[in-house]
């Protein structure tokens, strides 16, 4: 009798690969914050916790009601789902037919391949520049018919580059009216510098422009899975169609709220987290490394062949990094105390292999 078989095709897709964790090692892999959640955010959590026997509310109306006036916003165009990853899936599988065309910098964030591939669409990677940016001239000259999807990381992961207002503006008039440009803002409570724009800002005059958001990075909240997207309101219905029931659960959903409660204690934590950030950036460069500069809560190292001896250099030191083979290697921003020891392993790397 023959037995029941997933889809051929599985064979072939790109398997997302998380940041390890290693019991007495430091975890700079998963672009997690180091501080755990505020004790006001922990308290809503376990106050919530004792309502864990009854479903969540399946539409997390309270929060979107509340993100719809932080960003001054119709609620109708803002969706909620299982962090921004879940989102990306539920863009493709609601925009997209099989064979339809999605376009990504390659590299950029790895779930980008895997979403659309699950959702039988195809994906169309645009290699990234040599400066390690998007190459949105060339994703544009990528777009055909079969286009449906841009997905634009800005900051970009893993790279932490930054598009500007004026390149990101020049693109977005050029980009034809079928095609849904998604700005993956995931990063966006660390970015500094004025010129990178926030991009709920276009959504409210372009009808193909949405934007994607979490509480994983800035929020501390990445064990708990929330992120939300705000889209033209037809994508926002669709959103929340292809949204699987109850996947945000009750503790997200309170935390998420407890959270926008703390906003200005936590950005100040971002703050700190960004002066890191360029310490550390600095102390690489004079290394003798090539780092780009980053507005994420990361720094990329384009090491090429050297990435994994890195990482197993790195591990060797009880620090875990992120290798991407062939290409570099990201590293999350830690404490300054971890920062310190990761910076000793890296100068020691640099001077074994000048």
């Amino acid at each position: 009798m023959p037995s029941v078989s997933p889809r051929a095709d599985l064979e072939s897709l790109p398997k997302y690969v998380p940041g390890r964790t290693i019991e007495g090692a430091i975890k700079l892999a998963s672009n997690e914050v180091p501080g755990g959640a505020l004790p006001s955010v922990a308290q809503a959590i376990a106050e919530a916790a004792a309502g864990v026997n009854r479903y969540p509310d399946t539409g997390s109306q309270a929060l979107r009601e509340r993100l719809a006036r932080e960003l001054d916003v119709p609620v109708e165009r803002v969706a909620i789902g299982c962090g921004s990853v879940s989102l990306c899936q539920q863009t493709i599988q609601a925009v997209c037919a099989p064979g339809d065309e999605v376009i990504f910098g390659w590299r950029s964030f790895e779930a980008y391949p895997i979403v659309t591939q699950v959702a039988n669409a195809v994906s169309v990677k645009v290699p990234i520049t040599e400066g390690q940016e998007l190459d949105l001239d060339a994703m544009l000259a990528a777009i055909t018919d079969r286009t449906r999807v841009v997905f634009v990381c800005n900051p970009n992961n893993p790279t932490g580059t930054a598009v500007r207002r004026a390149e990101l503006e020049r693109f977005l008039a050029a980009v034809p009216e079928h095609v849904l440009v998604v700005l993956d803002e995931a990063y966006k409570e660390f970015v500094t510098d004025p010129d990178v724009p926030d991009g709920v800002e276009y959504t409210r005059s372009r009808s193909n422009v949405m934007v994607l958001r979490t509480f994983s990075k800035a929020y501390g909240l990445a064990g708990l899975r929330v992120g939300y997207a705000v889209a033209p309101e037809p994508i926002a219905d669709a959103l929340r169609q292809v949204y699987v029931a109850f996947s945000v659960n009750m503790l997200a959903q309170v935390a998420a709220l407890a959270s926008l409660d703390a906003a200005d204690e936590l950005l100040a934590r971002c703050q700190d987290i960004v002066v890191e950030r360029g310490r550390v950036r600095e102390a690489l460069l004079a290394a003798g490394y090539r780092v780009p500069e980053t507005q994420a809560n990361f720094v990329w190292l384009p090491l090429g062949d050297q990435a994994v001896p890195f990482a197993e250099h790195a591990l060797d030191r009880k620090l875990v990094v992120r290798p991407f083979a062939g290409e570099g290697v990201r590293v999350t921003i830690g404490t300054p105390e971890e920062n310190d020891l990761f910076l000793a392993a890296a100068r020691e790397f640099s001077s074994r292999t000048a």
